[in-house]
């Protein structure tokens, strides 16, 4: 069984998007992601290959750090893809309609910080850094309190 926190080496953008898919594959509304690391680790491109493994029809998908937030209809959930970088305060949060987005839709948070005490305590928590030897290289850890993740995540295991 899998546990709290995992650590995955990701050796490639495709080893990145091949992980985003499976998680996208087991995600429904209400569940949110939280994606955590530096300018340039991976955060977009995963949020990127969560949404384009949801979509029936490929579409582009914009990073969403001037729009802040970006959605798509699914067949199955509306999915927000939150880039919040520029907010400067945790309330502005609200004014986006982010907050009522938790319960409904499935949510990809970048700079989730930014939330301040705001963020959703059921989310996903998923890290990215870098490896300064392996330009590619991406150590990623994935964080959880939400009972629901072990299960969904389960799959890790198997790897």
């Amino acid at each position: 069984m899998i546990k709290s926190p995992t650590e995955l080496l990701l050796k490639s953008p495709e080893n990145t998007a091949k992980l985003a898919g499976r998680i996208g594959s087991v995600l429904q509304p209400g569940d949110c992601i939280l994606l955590d690391g530096p300018i340039g680790a991976g955060k977009t491109h995963f949020a990127r290959s969560v949404i384009l493994s949801l979509l029936e029809h490929p579409e582009d998908v914009p990073s969403p750090t001037f729009t802040l937030v970006q959605t798509y209809e699914t067949d199955g959930a509306e999915i927000w893809h939150a880039d919040l970088y520029r907010l400067s305060h945790p309330d502005e949060v609200h004014e986006l309609g982010l907050i009522d987005a938790f319960d409904t839709a499935i949510c990809l948070v970048e700079w989730p910080e930014k939330m301040g005490p705001q963020a959703p305590p059921h989310a996903l928590t998923v890290s990215f850094e870098p490896d300064p030897a392996e330009e590619d290289t991406r150590r990623v850890t994935l964080r959880w309190s939400d009972p629901k993740w072990t299960l969904k995540l389960d799959f890790l295991a198997d790897d």
